[in-house]
């Protein structure tokens, strides 16, 4: 990756909850101008289905006024995964970019489940609703035949974008290589799913995410009143955005933990022969091509739920909880949200909890995600520093429970999901260290014998 001088970078972050457009200095790498709306997925039509529509004049509004204040010299591109967008002839979307959290007939899924490749191939392991692409593709071609003869590209998210800003259609490895069971990571080409659904001759060109696949379209840098050409770069699945700093510069082995709507687990410098696909463990794809064994479970959206239901409360009276929580065994149990995470089918419950008080569940809910997170970093055999990003990076009770219960130095990287800065480094810029905060191992009484109750409790 060589450095490029654009200063400015404007970065078009799509994540499940919310969509921004960012302005980063390259030079010092902070965001300098942020905006943003909710993203919301629209619930009539053939299927529920994201509103790409309000997605793109959010876009072109926001790309619009920060071309004037500070301005920006190239634009890259990170959405979030397990999603897909099916164009026609004329470039237009062809069906409706279909929500992941929609759930089909028991009859497709079976069929789909009967069709797709085995996790030696793929290792992807069987989600529900739509996160393996693969099943939003066979669901899209069996229950709407005739809309899914009109398609005749098939893009990775991301590249949606970039292919409205430029013209240019493409794939992208991280998004391909995003548990879509349409990729085969030890190998580095598509998988036997691609033919099976007969639509080989459908998925565009894939290009590095690295590549400027053209300047902004004439008409559309008109509208945002841009003096200059203006690079467009392929994009990056948002995980793997966040990923994509620390690979840059810094030795193998250790793992990053990639917080927002999910907690995905990066075990860098592993290998894939333990991955168990029933524990919601995989291969992800890096911006290099290169897979990397990954866990995940669906924390932020539970840590939302959690604290909808708790209320407010101050971090040092949830610090002080912490140790009577641990004494009283009050805990919470697995799954908040169901349907993902390293123990499949279990049911979400309170144990001793009766008579908490806020500030102890608030404590709960901090063991609760932390030994989530243990958990699923125990699956990839993650080894070295582990460093967190994302809203949990400003969590300090979630941060030194995970080093007590890994026994592993955690370096917190607050302020930021990281997606953004990730995504602007495809532009050749040079990564800038931000503020990070150490979290060393220390000794938290009993807390081992908690983990292994909260274990005991599940079975």
């Amino acid at each position: 990756m060589s450095a490029t001088s654009y200063r400015r970078i404007a970065v078009l972050d799509i994540g499940k909850t919310n969509a921004k457009v960012v302005v980063l200095d390259s030079e010092t790498s902070a965001e300098i101008a942020v905006l943003k709306r909710p993203n919301t997925a629209i619930k009539t039509g053939l299927y529920p289905h994201y509103d790409v529509e309000a997605l793109w004049s959010f876009a072109l509004d926001a790309l619009k006024s920060l071309a004037r204040e500070p301005g920006f010299d190239a634009i890259s591109i990170t959405t979030h995964g397990a999603s897909a967008a099916l164009l026609g002839r004329d470039g237009a979307l062809a069906m409706p970019v279909i929500d992941y959290e929609h759930e089909y007939p028991q009859e497709i899924r079976d069929a789909y489940t009967r069709l797709r490749p085995s996790f030696d191939e793929t290792f992807s392991p069987r989600l529900a609703m739509g996160l393996n692409v693969g099943a939003q593709l066979h669901y899209q071609k069996t229950a709407f035949p005739e809309e899914f003869t009109k398609v005749a590209t098939i893009l990775t998210y991301a590249q949606y974008w970039t292919a409205r800003l430029t013209g240019i259609a493409a794939n992208e490895l991280t998004s391909l290589g995003c548990h879509t069971d349409l990729w085969n990571p030890r190998e580095g080409h598509y998988s036997s799913l691609v033919d099976k659904l007969g639509i080989r001759g459908l998925m565009a060109p894939i290009r590095s995410a690295f590549d400027a696949l053209g300047p902004v379209l004439p008409d559309i840098a008109a509208e945002l009143g841009l003096a200059a050409a203006v690079p467009v770069y392929c994009g990056i699945h948002d995980s793997n955005a966040s990923l994509l700093p620390h690979l840059v510069h810094r030795e193998a082995p250790f793992a990053v933990v990639s917080t927002g709507t999910w907690v995905i687990n990066f075990g860098v410098g592993g290998n894939l022969d333990h991955l168990d696909p029933k524990r919601d463990t995989l291969a992800n794809v890096d911006a290099y091509g290169r897979a990397v064994p990954s866990s995940r479970f669906m924390g932020g959206r539970e840590f939302e739920i959690l604290s909808a239901e708790i209320g407010p409360v101050d971090e040092k009276a949830t610090q002080t909880a912490i140790g009577p929580v641990i004494d009283k065994g009050t805990m919470l149990l697995p799954n908040i949200a169901p349907g993902s995470g390293p123990f499949p089918g279990k049911t979400s419950g309170w144990i001793g909890a009766e008579e908490a008080s806020r500030e102890e569940r608030s404590a709960a809910a901090c063991l609760y995600l932390a030994l989530m997170t243990d958990a699923c970093l125990g699956l990839i055999s993650a080894r070295g520093l582990v460093i967190v990003e994302g809203p949990f990076a400003l969590n300090g009770n979630y941060l030194k429970l995970l080093a007590a219960l890994t026994g592993r130095e955690v370096m917190a990287l607050p302020g930021s999901t990281g997606t953004s800065q990730g995504a602007a480094l495809l532009t050749g810029i040079r990564p800038v260290s931000g503020a990070e905060t150490h979290v060393p191992p220390t000794d938290i009484p009993r807390l081992t014998a908690y983990r292994t109750r909260w274990y005991a409790a599940m079975e």
